[in-house]
């Protein structure tokens, strides 16, 4: 998840190099955060200008508000974790954040 949020992505520079150069018009996803976890809108557009299309092929129903929310928060708290503990450490928070929500969500308040 956490892999939508970083900088440094050869492969998505790759694919719009590629693009510019008008190396394919359909690009292939399975959903939008796996392209970018936040920008997602700026890549659809800038590829939409290379006249490139995008085909999500496993969108989801929207949740519940409250659920896309802790979706969008969780690869956030991941991605500052790992970078502060390491890979181990993030993993780590990440499990114990899903606890925590699990937790939460369960009977609307932490015990």
């Amino acid at each position: 998840m956490a892999s939508g949020l970083s900088q440094q992505r050869r492969g998505l520079v790759r694919v719009l190099k590629l693009a510019e150069r008008g190396g394919y018009t359909k690009l292939l996803i399975e959903y939008p955060d796996r392209l970018a976890g936040f920008g997602y809108f700026y890549i659809e557009s800038h590829l939409r200008y290379c006249c490139v299309g995008i085909i999500v092929i496993a969108e989801k129903e929207p949740d519940d508000s409250q659920s896309e929310l802790i979706k969008d928060l969780l690869p956030i708290v991941t991605s500052f974790s790992a970078r502060l503990y390491g890979a181990r450490g993030g993993k780590r928070t990440r499990d114990g954040f899903c606890q925590l929500v699990s937790e939460v969500s369960s009977d609307g308040k932490r015990e």
